[in-house]
């Protein structure tokens, strides 16, 4: 079928856009073909219908220009590009085909509408550049103008790191990179990958990059430009300098230990509520939101700037009533930064540039707050910049501005003597219509007769038919005929419409004009209120943490530089918060004078992870600059958490739960220094008995031998506690628990020493398992006890692992001869199944069984001897 001159725009337009989704404008919708209305149908739930017949008959979806806005975001959320293609001609103006453009790419990384963003997020977009060892990084925020810039020296598991740690929305990458790194980019489901290889002209952005001495962040910052340029078809000029960072300038956590942590969300419904965030963020500002988040992924390792934020959170907790009069000031403002940046990219509307005149109007009161607190020369050194600025809006707009910047109603009287001479005649216009619809009443003695309009007839005096026949002859003009009425004009109306539409269309114009003229005017406080926001931001971030710290009971952690860790007293921030006030157990840390390491056993359901994820978020807390839950708390600077808690399968990349685990492992053995905290939780549990229990040992003298890392290790392996005979740093504590009246009672509490048992059974039992199944777990277990009672404990060396672990299922196999069957004499009239039995003892592979399979095998032979 010939494609209609309508398709063949399409399509061509549609060439320059394969990757996204093109919403293609038409009249009052945006229509979607082909492809893309199949994808939008099923993601927005929306009716396919179709464009011609038969076999040629072409798949077609639209929405509404109106409702485009919330379609749009379900695919932005989704992950996809939209293409908005809009009619760049006036359709009355024109013959044939309305020229069509993509006037916006919208993509998950470059989104504006604050609509479409989470208030308290960031929402990054990403772009890298390599020269196979090493890797250019930039990073923007599109909607707030934020950019910063790195050199990253690694392999692809470093740069992935980075997009992690960074919470990307969107990757701009090379199109030129090796194949695998596009799969592991293309498999992860968190971020969209974008490809490009040329770059634009960039001159008019040189002041940003002019800078950049290394090559490749300067590659990876032109391709982040060109990319927003592509996107955007505007110019981008509220970008802020971009700022250079440097990994080690920060505590390093790769998406393992934050995600095990919960900093931000929670590891199984991904929700803020449960996260370590929920706790400490009492902002009241998005911009602070945002700015707690930064510090979350990027806490400080400068023991000075983190006692400059602890000084300002001292003095906030002091000054209760200043400090909360200064909170409340912040309540009443909006978000400054992303009003900046859509005031330079143009798309601010009056109702927002209200808001900016109501927060700018709060900087005198936060301003005296801040300098009865004893602050005043810390932040808002400039506010008087803006008064000139909260004039010219008070001045110009209305106080209640429509949303809509082109239908007026923005502008106050007064501001334009143009501006009021058209509204004088619109509105005294008006005034005239209302006393004709009276006088004509009169006149024609209808007393139902009105005038109206609407815009397609205009004004019109509408009759009802039952009474046309009392208007007078020659004077009405029949204008419009309706059911059960007809419309009229009379040359009075006609003339007075002439001038009142005259004077709305151009009143309409003039105020858009006047509007864009103020916005363009502002645009040169820009850069001031990103200053301004930064500062609001850190405000409202501080004051916070001294509102939880009040709240919560917490307490300033003494920074030292020593590496001792001592806390009394010491509480998760978050399990206490969810359980019954008073009745969350606190405990100690102490890894003191040369004890790096504690290995923790002990039940089930005891605490263990609790007691580990509560120094590390302890550590996390204190190297923001909050305060801790805790009686006492003094703390090194650590470099770097890594942690291996919990196990999932990573099933997007066909790994298994213990392979995930070795290779968070692998992570901290190969990247911690003496000055990183390890957290290593159950190690080995993903394998054999034999196979976890040296692989556990092994770790911790690695650990031991190689980094000397504050390390706290947790394990059901008992026999690991004799490693502290040969490991002097290392020291055994457990999480207590006792017996009362047959049941097991958890205390929660981390005392020294090694535990004595894990209560699993028990747990068990809690969780409902089935009385056969417990009671005969019960029985095995006495089984494997007794066993293991009678084996030498005195060796735990890494060679005499295998030996050690051979003879605890030898006994456990109730004392028959296991082993070494060639060596048992051989008995006259063996029958052929005890024959069987001992073959099948010696073909054996003892070193991959558990104890528990050993007894299976054991109670399998021993049915075969029995039978007669």
């Amino acid at each position: 079928m010939a494609q209609t001159p309508m398709m063949n725009q399409y399509l061509k337009i549609k060439e320059n856009y394969q990757d996204a989704i093109l919403f293609f404008r038409l009249g009052d919708f945006y229509e979607m073909f082909h492809e893309d209305a199949l994808v939008a149908s099923k993601e927005l739930e929306i009716t396919l219908t179709g464009r011609g017949q038969g076999e040629d008959r072409i798949p077609m979806c639209g929405v509404p220009h109106h409702a485009a806005e919330g379609y749009q975001a379900k695919l932005i959320e989704k992950g996809y590009k939209v293409a908005i293609c809009e009619q760049v001609e006036d359709p009355k103006m024109v013959k044939g085909v309305v020229k069509r453009e993509v006037t916006k790419l919208l993509t998950p990384g470059t989104l504006m509408n604050s609509n479409l963003l989470a208030e308290k997020e960031n929402n990054y977009l990403f772009a890298f550049a390599t020269d196979g060892s090493n890797f250019g990084i930039a990073r923007c925020d599109l909607s707030t103008g934020e950019n910063d810039i790195t050199l990253v020296t690694g392999d692809d598991s470093d740069l992935l790191h980075e997009i992690g740690t960074s919470e990307a929305r969107e990757v701009i990458a090379p199109l030129s990179i090796e194949q695998r790194l596009k799969d592991k980019l293309s498999s992860n489901p968190a971020f969209l990958v974008s490809y490009q290889e040329n770059v634009s002209d960039l001159s008019e952005y040189t002041y940003l990059t002019d800078n950049m001495k290394e090559p490749l962040i300067k590659e990876a910052y032109q391709h982040m430009l060109h990319y927003l340029l592509e996107t955007q078809k505007q110019s981008i000029k509220h970008l802020q300098q971009p700022v250079t960072y440097h990994a080690d300038s920060f505590l390093k956590m790769d998406v393992h230990a934050k995600r095990n942590l919960e900093l931000v969300e929670t590891l199984r419904e991904k929700k803020k509520k449960g996260s370590l965030l929920s706790i400490i963020d009492q902002s009241v500002t998005s911009m602070g939101g945002r700015l707690l988040r930064q510090w979350l992924d990027r806490p400080l390792v400068n023991r000075k700037k983190i006692g400059e934020r602890q000084s300002v959170v001292r003095s906030f907790l002091t000054h209760f009533f200043e400090r909360e009069s200064l909170r409340d000031s912040l309540k009443e403002v909006y978000d400054i930064e992303r009003l900046a940046a859509r005031i330079a990219y143009g798309s601010v509307n009056a109702r927002e540039l209200v808001q900016l005149k109501r927060s700018l109007n709060k900087l005198p009161e936060m301003k005296e707050q801040l300098t009865l607190i004893g602050l005043e020369q810390k932040w808002l050194n400039k506010s008087e910049l803006f008064q000139a600025l909260v004039e010219k809006l008070a001045g110009s707009l209305v106080e209640d501005p429509p949303i809509s910047v082109t239908e007026g109603g923005l502008i106050i009287d007064g501001y334009s003597e143009e501006l009021d001479t058209y509204r004088d005649a619109s509105r005294n216009g008006k005034q005239w219509i209302a006393a004709l619809e009276q006088s004509e009443r009169e006149l024609t003695n209808i007393r139902s007769l009105k005038v109206g309009y609407n815009k397609v007839f205009g004004y019109y005096i509408e009759v009802s038919r039952t009474n046309t026949h009392l208007l007078p002859e020659g004077r009405y003009e029949r204008k419009q005929t309706l059911a059960n009425a007809e419309r009229y004009i009379t040359p009075e109306l006609k003339e007075k419409e002439a001038l009142i539409l005259e004077a709305e269309e151009k009143l309409t114009d003039l105020e858009y004009q006047l509007f864009t003229a103020i916005r363009a005017e502002i645009e040169r406080y820009v850069p001031d209120l990103q200053a301004l926001a930064r500062d609001i931001s850190e405000i409202d971030v501080l004051a916070g943490f001294a509102a939880t710290a009040e709240q919560n009971g917490y307490v300033q952690p003494e920074v030292t530089e020593t590496r001792d860790v001592e806390i009394k007293g010491g509480r998760h921030p978050v399990v206490e918060t969810v359980i019954k006030r008073g009745s969350y157990v606190q405990n100690e840390i102490n890894l003191i004078d040369n004890l790096n390491m504690l290995l923790i056993t002990g039940p089930n359901m005891g605490g263990k992870s609790t007691y580990m994820r509560q120094l590390a978020l302890t550590v996390v807390m204190t190297q923001i600059g909050s305060f801790v839950p805790a009686d006492e708390a003094k703390l090194p600077v650590f470099d770097k958490i890594f942690t291996r808690i919990g196990a999932a399968d990573d099933l997007a990349s066909g790994q298994s739960t213990f392979m995930v685990e070795m290779m968070e492992t692998k992570d901290a053995l190969t990247k911690a220094t003496a000055n990183s905290l390890i957290l290593l939780d159950e190690i080995g549990r993903g394998t054999s008995t034999y196979d976890g229990m040296a692989l556990a040992q092994a770790i911790i003298e690695y650990i031991y031998e190689s980094i000397g890392a504050k390390t706290l290790f947790s394990t059901h392996y008992h026999e690991l506690t004799t490693l502290a005979d040969s490991i002097p740093t290392l020291q055994n504590v457990h999480v207590s628990a006792t017996e009362e009246d047959g049941a097991v009672v958890f205390l929660h509490r981390v005392i020294a020493g090694a535990a004595d048992r894990s209560y699993g059974v028990y747990v068990a039992e809690l969780a409902g398992l089935p009385p056969q199944v417990t009671s005969r777990a019960e029985q095995l277990l006495e089984t494997l006890e007794t066993g293991q009672r009678h084996v030498s404990q005195t060796t735990n060396t890494p060679e005499l692992v295998k030996e050690e672990v051979a003879a605890t299922s030898m006994h456990a196999s109730t004392q028959l001869t296991l082993f070494q069957t060639e060596d048992v004499p051989e008995k006259k009239g063996r029958s052929k199944k005890e024959d069987a039995v001992l073959q099948s003892m010696s073909e054996l592979d003892l070193w991959h069984l558990t104890p528990f399979q050993a007894l299976e095998k054991i109670n399998e032979w021993q049915k075969q001897l029995r039978k007669k």
